[in-house]
């Protein structure tokens, strides 16, 4: 067994469109007396991705669909807010108390499509990122490129659970690390051989991370170090339950 550093980094700035986070992050860490070691996993919020991708909508230059306006009005929201919550949609899953459950492009499950009003200023709607994965190889690209360290980076969001109360920071995109760690065939103590289990590290990683980083604390950012991972290139949509396997669609 491994011990296993969380390490919230505070100090980067208000993120504007067309920041470069690698370099953000690196200052951080080096005023905070951190440096990179071989293997850290960075853990970084989407609003702050979002927003140096330039994506967020400004809510007065929406104009809502009809579509938009009838949802709206059964679920209490405003229709300019949900006609941004329905463009970013392939498909409307469920919507009640005033939540609406869509699916994402990204193949994501969520409430409101990711999008998100809070930390983007009065009147602007963050979007996710278009391609997480992209973002979160990006900004690996930079940090290893600087630290001369392999690392891991993981673009984490908040989302609900169907079967709970409440909301966990989950993995949309991730870059250097394998997602999930198979033990299917192996053993446990007793002799058993294990058939499904896959726990997804990446989901892991980004739980932890926001115990150290908190929703209240504009720190965007986390060091996680000490976690045994596979290195790999497989994309976030690899743990997205495939159609032919959801039990619920």
């Amino acid at each position: 067994m491994s011990r296993i550093e969380v390490i919230p980094v505070p100090g980067i700035p208000e993120v504007k469109q067309g920041a470069d986070l690698g370099v953000l992050i690196l200052e951080a860490l080096r005023e905070n007396s951190l440096s990179l070691e071989e293997g850290d996993v960075v853990v970084v919020k989407q609003k702050v991705v979002s927003k140096s991708e330039g994506q967020l909508v400004r809510l007065s230059e929406v104009v809502p669909t009809p579509a938009a306006k009838k949802l709206a009005k059964r679920e209490g929201k405003d229709a300019k807010l949900v006609e941004v919550i329905l463009r970013e949609a392939v498909r409307v899953v469920r919507a009640g108390h005033g939540v609406i459950i869509t699916e994402t492009r990204h193949g994501f499950v969520c409430a409101n499509s990711g999008v998100d009003q809070s930390n983007v200023g009065k009147g602007l709607v963050a979007l996710l990122p278009k391609d997480p994965d992209a973002s979160a190889r990006r900004i690996r690209g930079e940090l290893e490129a600087a630290s001369g360290k392999r690392v891991a980076v993981i673009v984490t969001d908040t989302f609900g659970r169907p079967w709970r109360i409440g909301q966990t920071d989950v993995a949309i995109g991730c870059s250097g690390i394998a997602p999930l760690v198979p033990y299917a065939g192996k053993k446990d103590k007793f002799g058993y051989h294990l058939r499904v289990t896959e726990p997804a590290v990446v989901d892991e990683i980004a739980g932890a991370a926001e115990l150290a980083i908190g929703k209240l604390n504009g720190i965007p950012a986390a060091l996680i170090r000490g976690v045994s991972y596979t290195r790999g290139e497989k994309k976030l949509k690899s743990i997205i339950m495939p159609p032919s396997r959801d039990l619920f669609r």
